[in-house]
């Protein structure tokens, strides 16, 4: 273990990284990294990086019929078909409001043609592992239209519409989706409570 203290103030800076694996999703680094101490010297430490584009998460909400879009696709991380959101990368300089109107669109057909995009949250996925940064909405879309899915050749995905209790029910587990669910019941509660409070 080292006795050295670190400058925490100071900037790390990479020393070396070299691509272990590079695949059509992310690229897996290895980097040494030199962490300033307080006495003027470098500590090399190794990690390694899963480099990722940032992510945009969304939880559509059809606000006249009171309605959530969700969907059903693969996922191999669970190794199997699992409910869950629209979801995406964003393009290089795109930005995350327009990627997530874009993924919708490809992902479910669903083209909103009045709406509001509520931001949930921007955080890392996993800070100890990769640079995803994934950008968290709620959209309510007031009036929308349907054109048609625009998948990757090896992308297959089933979208419908349901109703509060059967998306609080439907078994999603990605985080990012969990935390969009969680800012929308804190919008429904809240709801509730102002309405309750207009009828006193």
């Amino acid at each position: 273990m080292s006795s050295k203290k670190l400058d925490m103030t100071a900037q790390p800076r990479v020393v070396d990284s070299t691509d272990v694996f590079h695949g059509p999703i992310f690229t897996v680094k290895d980097q040494h990294i030199a962490l300033r101490a307080t006495d003027g010297s470098d500590v090399t430490i190794r990690r390694q990086l899963i480099d990722h584009a940032p992510a945009v998460i969304m939880l559509p909400h059809d606000t006249e019929r009171d309605l959530y879009l969700v969907e059903k696709e693969y996922r191999v991380g669970r190794n199997a078909f699992v409910m869950g959101l629209p979801a995406g990368m964003i393009e290089p300089h795109e930005d995350p409001r327009k990627a997530a109107l874009r993924e919708l669109h490809e992902e479910t057909a669903v083209v909103p043609d009045d709406y509001e995009i509520i931001e949930a949250a921007q955080c890392y996925s996993s800070e100890g592992m990769t640079n995803e940064m994934a950008y968290t909405y709620v959209i309510d879309i007031h009036k929308w239209h349907a054109e048609h899915q625009e998948l990757d050749p090896d992308e297959y995905v089933a979208y419908r519409w349901v109703n509060w209790d059967e998306l609080t029910t439907c078994g999603i587990r990605e985080a990012h989706s969990f935390i969009a669910i969680q800012c929308e019941q804190i919008r429904r509660l809240r709801a509730g409570m102002e309405s309750g409070n207009a009828g006193e």
